[in-house]
């Protein structure tokens, strides 16, 4: 699951550790544009310095300047936003899950908040609630491969086959590529012995 145990979870997640210029995280949902926030305004507020800690992979030093905002910028989108991010390159996932849970609320319409909702709790062993926090997210989601390929993981670890099967090949007819993803994905493992497919690598 984790074509990232941080850029994917067997459960495709989409956080990439090495951090690039003009990278998202996940799906399209973060922006880290520090290259171009300094080219377009010439300087840096608190905000783009984290986002600068984090293009350098720096991230207890990103924490450390979340910790030193002002408490009223806490409560913005953007700052939610770079917690979670910093708290994923941590590895924090019990934290990370409650940061992404809470800006699922903020903002309902944001679908990768529940992509990133859920692979923190499926990180920490809460599959079923990380299916639920999943399923319960915008219509936005019915169009992205990688919300069937996540759903057919927690499925397929929670033993529901046929809904894992089913959501494997719905995230395969919108991406291909995520055929040649999950013959590595230990999370869809049990899906593929069942029915004997065995095309697992060594």
């Amino acid at each position: 699951m984790r074509m990232h145990r941080l850029l994917g979870f067997g459960v495709f997640m989409i956080i990439v550790i090495s951090l690039k210029s003009e990278m998202l995280l996940v799906n399209g949902g973060i922006n880290l544009r520090i290259g171009s926030v300094l080219a377009e305004s010439g300087g840096m507020n608190d905000l783009e310095v984290v986002e600068g800690y984090l293009q350098l992979e720096m991230a207890e030093d990103a924490m450390t300047e979340l910790r030193d905002i002002s408490s009223g910028e806490h409560v913005t989108e953007r700052y939610q936003e770079l917690l979670l991010a910093t708290e994923m390159m941590l590895q924090r996932w019990g934290e990370a899950a409650e940061t992404a849970k809470g800006l699922c609320v903020m903002n309902a319409s944001e679908k990768s908040y529940f992509i990133h909702a859920a692979f923190c709790l499926h990180e920490v062993g809460e599959t079923e609630e990380a299916l639920r926090q999943l399923l319960s997210g915008p219509g936005a989601l019915l169009s992205d491969a990688l919300y069937y390929y996540n759903l057919a993981c927690y499925n397929a670890v929670l033993g529901n086959l046929t809904d894992a099967r089913h959501c494997l090949d719905k995230s395969f007819e919108l991406d291909p590529e995520l055929e040649v993803t999950s013959r590595d994905d230990d999370d869809l493992r049990g899906l593929f012995v069942f029915e004997g497919d065995g095309f697992f690598p060594e």
